[in-house]
Formats: structure tokens, C-alpha cells, sequence
């Protein structure tokens, strides 16, 4: 077999981990011994969810053989070098597994490689990209007379990546077969958890004195320790407690430090996991309170139900916008009041924010915008829970507008057929 090189462009953490990482797994499987042949490069494009770590997650992944660092792509992309000058085969593919799909027209033309697109939600430059790895029925080709040809519905990666986990042998955590579960997921950036800590615990603790059974739990974002999370609970260290209505909560430790929770003052403990990915955890989850983001793909997949929260007392506590407005609310200096216009101007158009309900281009899970108060929150939290029918109509949704399983592998038969295509 010809040497062939496989370049994967893509960007955030939440990529790297249930885009990334369900392909090369399904390409080293596929390609067997065909694999000493085939080069799996990453190169990583700035993304505004980024942590700094994407490239040591990536390297982790032994199916990747080299990976270039995002603070490197504009110039790669401008002159074709990678920073540490690597070289490039005759032939190639070139995925897209996150970022910007037109970086992915780009690098084909200049390599003269094929090109695949894995789409979620929207398939762009179909008149020049190769294949589309697509999520469900509803991408859709531009015009089905010249293109329906590129396109392949292959599921969802996402639900790849949580149907894996779902059947490797892990712990059930201390929770074992527990009924009223509740996740928090108050986000990884600053902006969000000054936010979203304070008041998830007050939502917990209005729950709470309600339904005395209910347990809760923080799952932690890998790139967050668990001092600084808490620090976020301080009203001391964190003004926008009092702004929120919030709760405070004290780190507490025990057992050798191998368990964490917040405490708050009426003594309700929320547990903080500190396991990446946490789908374990979330699939005992009765329903979760999150931030908008990738997260609500993840759970949506998963099909647990949860309420989208964002709070506007902090305007520009999102900045994770795509293209220009992304740019401009992640300047120094200027980049606060560029996301207090944008967020304002976002909010007023009624734009859904979690994945799911764009996924069906309708509600689906309730996304609240506005001060909200905590009391508000945990009133729909507690109708929930006293009536499961409601929850249930919810699972059921959920599971009806996402990919199926699979679509690791399907894409990677996709990339191996361009492979194939272009030594014939």
C-alpha cells in the first residue's frame, strides 16, 4: 500500500473527546495492517472553548502520530509549514473533525488530497468537498440532483462516544441505583462559574428542602482544579454571588482527599467528581442543570434530560461565540464590552442556545434567559420530579432528533474509501 497521510483538523476539547478520539479509534481498527502505511496527523485550530491542553489530550491518543499546537495554525495555514516543518505524502485525506470547514478546502487544495466533512447540523462548500459524514436526514445537500452523492448519513459521534463508555467496566460511584440524582454543570471559564456555581447551589438548596432525597453532583471539567472551582463559591473571592441570589458552599475533603464536595451553610453537600469523560456519571442523572455548550450535546445524547440555564446579570459571561463575534469578545480590553453588545443583541433574537433543540429546530429542553432567581429554577426542577410522564416526553424527544451509534466507524470506512479512491 502506498504511504498515505490522513490530516484531522479540529479545534476544542469537546472535539478532541467525542469527535476525535471515536475515529482514529475506528481508522487504526479498520486499517489493521494497513496502518503501518497510513500517517494520522492533528492540527489544531484556535477555538474559543479552548483550555491550552488539547494538544497533550491529543497526543494522549496513541492512534495519533504527531500533532501540531492551535497557536500554530494561522501560519500553517497561510504558508502550508507546520512549525516543526514536517513533510506531506503525495497522497492524502484531509477529515474535519471541528473548527472552521473551510480551513478543510483550503488544506485539500494546497495538498491536493480528498476531502471529508463530518457535519453536524450544516454541510458547507459541497461544491468542492469530496465527502460529507453527515449526523442525521436533516443536512442536507444544496442541491440532491449534483451533490446527494457526497453525503452519507452516518449518526451521531457523540452517541459513539457515550454508548463506549456505557459498556466498559467502571464503578457505579457512591450513588449505586440512586433515584434523584441531579447534575450541575455550571461550565469551565471564569465568566460562567461566577455565575453558575452560586446559583446551582442555591437551585439545589430550594430542591433540597423540598426533596430531602435528592443528591447532587458537580461534575468537574478536567482542566479545572477543584481549589479554583471553589473559590467561585466564596463570596469573598466572588462578587457576583450576591449579584445572583446565590449560595455559597466550603471545599470539604475526606478520605486521603479521594472525594470532594461543596458544603453549604444549611449543611447540604454537593459532591464535585473529578473523572473525565463523566458519562458514567451523568447517565445516572434524573435531569441536569446546565450551561449552554457542548455539554448539552453530550446530554442530549445521552437523552438526560436538563434545564439550559443563562443568567444575564453578568452579560459578558459569554464569549464562545463563532468567527467575528467569537474574535471580538475575547479581546484584551475591549472584549467586555463587545460581548455585553453581542450578548444583548443574541438574546433579543430568540436564538436556541443548547444542541438538542438545534438539532430540531425547536424547544425541546427549556433554555431560561434572564435574572433568573434560584426559586425559579428549582419550581420547574420540582414539577419534574413530581411528575416523571414529563420527564420521560423529554427522554424520548431527546433520543428521537439524535445520530445513532455507529458513526465512528462509518466515517472511517468514508475516509478509507477516499484512500482507496485515489490509489485505483
Amino acid at each position: 500500500m502506498t504511504a498515505i497521510d490522513i490530516v484531522i483538523l479540529s479545534n476544542g476539547p469537546g472535539e478532541l473527546a467525542t469527535w476525535v478520539r471515536p475515529v482514529v479509534r475506528a481508522l487504526a481498527q479498520q486499517l489493521g495492517d494497513r496502518r503501518e502505511n497510513v500517517r494520522i496527523s492533528l492540527i489544531l485550530s484556535p477555538c474559543p472553548h479552548a483550555t491550552g491542553k488539547e494538544g497533550a489530550i491529543a497526543r494522549s491518543y496513541p492512534e495519533i502520530d504527531r500533532v501540531q499546537e492551535a497557536q500554530h495554525f494561522w501560519p500553517f495555514l497561510l504558508r502550508g509549514k507546520t512549525a516543526e516543518n514536517w513533510d506531506w505524502r503525495e497522497k492524502g485525506v484531509v477529515l474535519f473533525l471541528g473548527g472552521d470547514q473551510f480551513f478543510t478546502l483550503i488544506l485539500g487544495k494546497r495538498f491536493g488530497y480528498r476531502t471529508v466533512i463530518y457535519a453536524e447540523r450544516e454541510a458547507r462548500w459541497q461544491r468542492w468537498i469530496n465527502r460529507f459524514a453527515v449526523m442525521n436526514d436533516q443536512v442536507q445537500p444544496q442541491d440532491s440532483q449534483k451533490y446527494a452523492h457526497k453525503f452519507t448519513i452516518v449518526g451521531d459521534l457523540i452517541a459513539d462516544v457515550a454508548q463506549d463508555w456505557g459498556n466498559e467496566e467502571e464503578e457505579r460511584g457512591e450513588w449505586g441505583e440512586a433515584e434523584e440524582l441531579i447534575g450541575l454543570l455550571p461550565g469551565s471559564k471564569p465568566a460562567k462559574l461566577m455565575q453558575g456555581v452560586p446559583l446551582c447551589l442555591a437551585i439545589a438548596e430550594c430542591i433540597h428542602q423540598v426533596r430531602p432525597q435528592s443528591q447532587f453532583v458537580i461534575p468537574v471539567a478536567p482542566t479545572l482544579e477543584i481549589e479554583t472551582l471553589a473559590e467561585f463559591a466564596n463570596p469573598q473571592q466572588n462578587p457576583v454571588l450576591k449579584l445572583v441570589n446565590g449560595t455559597p458552599g466550603e471545599l470539604k475533603l475526606e478520605e486521603n482527599h479521594s472525594k470532594a464536595y461543596l458544603e453549604t451553610p444549611t449543611g447540604l453537600r454537593v459532591q464535585l467528581w473529578r473523572r473525565s469523560p463523566a458519562y458514567d456519571l451523568l447517565s445516572q442523572c434524573t435531569l441536569c442543570l446546565t450551561t449552554v455548550g457542548a455539554n448539552t450535546a453530550e446530554l442530549g445524547s445521552l437523552g438526560i434530560p436538563m434545564i439550559v440555564l443563562l443568567p444575564t446579570q453578568q452579560l459578558d459571561a459569554m464569549r464562545a461565540w463563532d468567527g467575528l463575534p467569537g474574535i471580538l469578545a475575547n479581546l484584551p480590553l475591549f472584549g467586555s464590552i463587545f460581548a455585553k453588545l453581542i450578548n444583548s443583541l443574541v438574546l433579543r433574537q430568540g436564538n436556541l442556545f443548547a444542541w438538542p433543540n438545534i438539532w430540531a429546530k425547536s424547544e425541546i429542553v427549556p433554555e431560561l434567559v434572564g435574572k433568573l432567581q434560584p426559586q425559579q429554577v428549582a419550581a420547574i426542577v420540582l414539577d419534574w420530579l413530581e411528575n416523571p410522564q414529563k420527564l420521560q416526553l423529554i427522554r424520548d424527544k431527546l433520543h428521537s432528533v439524535r445520530g445513532q451509534p455507529g458513526a465512528g466507524n462509518h466515517i472511517a470506512k468514508i475516509v478509507i474509501e477516499e484512500i482507496q479512491a485515489q490509489l485505483d
